[in-house]
């Protein structure tokens, strides 16, 4: 996987103020901790058979944005599925809910922003909903926009805010 562009967030917000933040408390648990790409939307709530199907696909530097309903109380993310993303090649992860294996994830070569952790791992429902707009706060998100993450937080913007 190739670095991620030079980007900060609020410089690219200050260039484009139609770019809307995800308002939330994000952590960082990837070892990249600045990351972009297309969104592809997932909407779930204490099961990640979805998330699980689609890091194990071709990633293409895009983002995977898990609406996971604000929940702690299960891990949508733990060290397998995260090394699967990062060697299929997700620029990152935005999960509005918990991970796992925190130690492991500092290590694996994807970024992943997440509001905290817990040891549980979620039970396998099959349920979810894939490529729907997802509302993270009170900010949606289309399959397609466009994420930035770093240290200062989450942008979503309608076009690629780093194209020339």
């Amino acid at each position: 996987m190739t670095s991620p562009p030079e980007f900060a967030t609020p410089d690219l917000a200050d260039g484009a103020p139609e770019a809307r933040a995800l308002l939330l408390p994000w952590l960082d648990y990837g070892a990249r901790r600045r990351f972009c790409g297309p969104a592809v939307t997932v909407k779930c709530f204490e099961d990640n058979s979805q998330v699980k199907t689609l890091v194990n696909e071709p990633g293409e530097g895009r983002v995977l944005v898990v609406d996971g309903g604000l929940s702690l109380r299960r891990a949508l993310l733990g060290d397998l599925l995260a090394a699967a993303a990062a060697s299929n090649g997700w620029a990152g992860l935005v999960i509005a809910g918990a991970v796992r294996d925190v130690e492991q994830l500092r290590e694996t070569a994807v970024g992943i922003k997440a509001l905290g952790a817990c040891p549980l791992r979620t039970d396998r429902r099959g349920e979810g909903q894939q490529d729907i707009v997802v509302t993270i706060g009170a900010t949606s998100v289309a399959p397609g926009e466009w994420i930035y993450a770093d240290g200062s937080g989450v942008l979503v913007s309608a076009t690629d805010l780093l194209a020339s």
